[in-house]
């Protein structure tokens, strides 16, 4: 029995929640398994579903990593700040390390990647990117975010489809506000770092921030695409090798990241990449934490989840 538990153990302590849960010897245990592993798989969807069973404290923070189903769901989640979900993703970065789940890490620093622009957003916004919250300077007159053809747009086609699209779905039916998550919001992130930081023909868009913010805002929008076009992200676009996909190793991906490293140290903002904050990928929570401009750490959602589930291994 004694050897039984102490594997149970070790499965929670490895954060190996769909085994444990399989293995489960009760309910209990099982579905708190299945809130760490809607935790460590990111499924935002559904970080918000009841778990009685779970800690109070481990619900309410899951929720603010939550991402709202509806145009009018409170509270907002991770519409309203992206900083307890960057919180978890570097601990889910950091988990997927240590058990050298690197494909799968990888993965999840593209997600990352993707919806970085917004936390550089955030201090200006004064929420994560909400549609139901735009400011109504994004569509001021001479402003051509969301106007879908225009030529003097540096926006793609598929990001002036998403901004136009972003500036009325919080008037769409449920499913229309799920699809635009699911498709198009990540791509609204990367227009809007576009529109104050690289755009070749600037319009009114942005006029709405103050020039001083505005050029503050300009250094961590640029370093925030900069990052999206790293060597480490793009180890998650790496070639076909044999019959199946490359799986870097960790020596490859750490000479990706300090490949990418040099590359971000262009400005003050970049070059906290370089820190040694004690992180796997070393500087990568302190690269976030710049571009935020907002100290980001590693959440402790997942070891919360391991040692509540230890403590009723023990229990039983």
């Amino acid at each position: 029995m004694d050897s039984t538990r102490d594997l149970l153990i070790a499965l929670a302590r490895r954060y190996a929640f769909a085994d444990l849960g399989a293995l489960a010897p009760d309910a209990e245990i099982t579905e708190v398994c299945e809130f760490g592993h809607r935790l460590l798989s990111l499924d935002a969807e559904d970080f918000a579903a009841e778990a009685r069973v779970v800690p109070a404290d481990l619900r309410r923070r899951a929720r603010a990593c939550h991402m709202p189903q509806t145009p009018r769901e409170q509270p907002r989640g991770a519409l309203e700040s992206l900083r307890p979900a960057y919180g978890l993703l570097l601990e889910v970065i950091a988990a997927r390390w240590h058990r050298r789940e690197l494909s799968t890490m990888i993965a999840t620093v593209h997600i990352a990647s993707e919806y970085l622009p917004l936390l550089a957003f955030e201090p200006q916004l004064g929420h994560a990117g909400d549609p139901a919250r735009w400011p109504a300077g994004l569509s001021a007159t001479g402003s051509r975010f969301g106007v879908i053809g225009d030529r003097e747009c540096d926006h793609t086609k598929s990001e002036q489809s998403a901004t136009n699209r972003t500036l009325r779905v919080s008037t769409e039916p449920s499913e229309g506000w799920r699809a635009y998550f699911d498709r198009q919001h990540s791509q609204v992130a990367g227009a809007l770092a576009v529109c104050v930081a690289t755009c070749r023909k600037p319009c009114t868009a942005m006029d709405w921030i103050a020039p001083e913010p505005r050029a503050d805002l300009q250094a961590r929008s640029r370093t925030a695409l900069a990052f999206a076009e790293t060597p480490l992200v793009r180890l998650r676009h790496a070639a076909p090798v044999g019959h199946g996909f490359g799986v870097p190793s960790p020596e490859e991906v750490l000479d990706a990241w300090d490949r990418s490293r040099a590359a971000l140290d262009k400005n003050a903002v970049g070059s906290a990449a370089l820190k040694d904050d004690g992180f796997p990928l070393p500087g990568l929570a302190s690269l976030f934490s710049a571009i935020a401009d907002a100290p980001i750490e590693p959440s402790t959602l997942l070891a919360g989840v391991s040692e509540h589930i230890v403590t009723l291994l023990e229990r039983g």
